[in-house]
């Protein structure tokens, strides 16, 4: 089956400066095709997300025997960090593994369009799939354990939209650094780590003092920690330090893929 076919206009300059025009109607033909690979899928996997939200909560719940609100709440304002992290860590290099091995990648590379807008195209259908898995973790985790949230709505949206960015791009530089098949494997190690090592859904404290001094460096628990912050803001706070590791991660992330898509194949 051939390719399907991206018309771009071409992009008129003055003075060298590609106009504005000309890279939005590029960034939105890129962004449907992108929708259009995706399908019957995406609203699909928009509604699995939204399930494995209501799981964590639930599910996790009952692993805590007579469970308190501290509890409670820790684990609930959790899990959409960890909801966000399974989506840009583990399915985004799945997705783009998958386009490597059938040539869609290259293609998609071969365009005689800016290739920072294929990553921004990628970066915009994924933050619209995460995303909604925290509206969904919130309103079961309130009709399930009945506590009441305090919001800091700008803290919230800019963790919320941040977090997803920086997993996104994480997660599409391990696709483009590893072969298809070690970073699909490396996903798959990834989901056991936020789910089970990362202290996202239960304190830090829990762990060993020097893994402890390990998550201070990695991206899991200051993205916690500011989604948290977010949704309980009379109860937690959050740090300078959790906001520049995660723009560092976020940086290190965009850096990395934005290279390996403008270099020549």
């Amino acid at each position: 089956m051939s390719e399907p076919i991206i018309s771009t206009p071409p992009v008129r300059t003055h003075a060298g400066v590609p106009e504005r025009t000309g890279m939005v109607t590029i960034y939105k033909s890129l962004l449907r095709w992108t929708m259009a690979q995706a399908g019957a899928m995406l609203p699909l996997v928009i509604v699995v997300q939204a399930l494995l939200a209501a799981g964590i909560i639930i599910g996790f719940g009952f692993l805590i025997p007579d469970i308190d609100t501290h509890s409670a709440q820790f684990l609930s304002t959790g899990a959409p960090t960890v909801l966000v992290m399974i989506i840009g860590l583990v399915m985004v290099p799945q997705g783009v593994a998958q386009a490597r091995t059938s040539g869609t990648f290259t293609y998609l590379r071969a365009l005689p369009v800016p290739r920072p807008l294929l990553l921004l195209a990628d970066l915009t259908v994924w933050l619209a799939v995460a995303l909604p898995g925290v509206v969904v973790a919130v309103v079961v985790a309130q009709l399930r354990y009945g506590f009441s949230y305090t919001f800091d709505w700008p803290l919230l949206v800019a963790a919320s939209v941040l977090t997803a960015v920086m997993a996104t791009a994480v997660g599409y530089a391990i696709a483009v650094l590893l072969p298809p098949l070690l970073a699909q494997l490396a996903t798959q190690v990834l989901v056991f780590f936020v789910l089970l090592f990362s202290p996202i859904t239960f304190p830090l404290s829990q762990l060993p003092a020097w893994f402890q001094s390990v998550h201070d460096v990695l991206p899991f628990r200051p993205a916690g920690d500011m989604l948290r912050a977010g949704l309980l803001s009379d109860s937690y706070t959050a740090s300078w330090q959790d906001l520049a590791v995660l723009l560092i991660w976020c940086v290190i992330g965009l850096v990395i893929s934005v290279c390996a898509l403008v270099r020549r194949a």
